[in-house]
């Protein structure tokens, strides 16, 4: 069971956010934050400007079907000054849009990319939005749980590769 995470850090995003800090929790170790939409660009601003987490490690999701807001974005984040990591968790319904943040960290950009074609998440203010993994033409979204596990699509797959899936 996850734990409070009590520290200086999050009692000064706290004073700053309010509310806009929905949890902070430490489970198995590891910190995390679970954060408005609205507030998570500028809550990761602020762990890179004034906490020292200067490298945005990842950035993925996590699909929850059953809830109304089925995903959390996940940024994970670390610190070399601290030698620590950190993640910041927004959740958001099916068709929100989640903050970019290549802004703050160029190579988000690719690993937005990846959230996109795996999950089907778009990012406000990213520069490129577009698969990086998957055809252009692909139907669907790998990683979200509706996606079966030997799915992929037929159609794309007879009119590109001239083939009948091998599924």
């Amino acid at each position: 069971m996850p734990v409070p995470w009590e520290s200086e850090i999050v009692e000064r995003l706290k004073q700053r956010f309010g509310s806009g800090i929905a949890e902070a929790a430490t489970y198995l170790g590891q910190n995390y934050l679970v954060v408005e939409p609205s507030v998570a660009f500028s809550v990761l601003q602020l762990l890179r400007d004034g906490e020292q987490y200067d490298y945005c490690v990842d950035v993925t999701a996590a699909h929850y079907p059953e809830r109304e807001k089925q995903f959390d974005v996940i940024w994970i984040l670390y610190s070399f000054a601290r030698n620590e990591r950190v993640r910041v968790k927004a959740r958001i319904a099916d068709g929100e849009k989640a903050p970019s943040a290549v802004e703050l960290w160029p190579t988000a950009n690719w690993l937005e990319r990846e959230c996109y074609d795996m999950f089907g998440i778009q990012f406000d203010g990213h520069p490129d939005l577009r698969r990086i993994l998957l055809p252009d033409g692909w139907k669907g979204h790998p990683l979200r749980k509706e996606y079966g596990i030997v799915q992929q699509d037929q159609e794309w797959v007879q009119i590109n590769l001239g083939i009948e899936s091998g599924q």
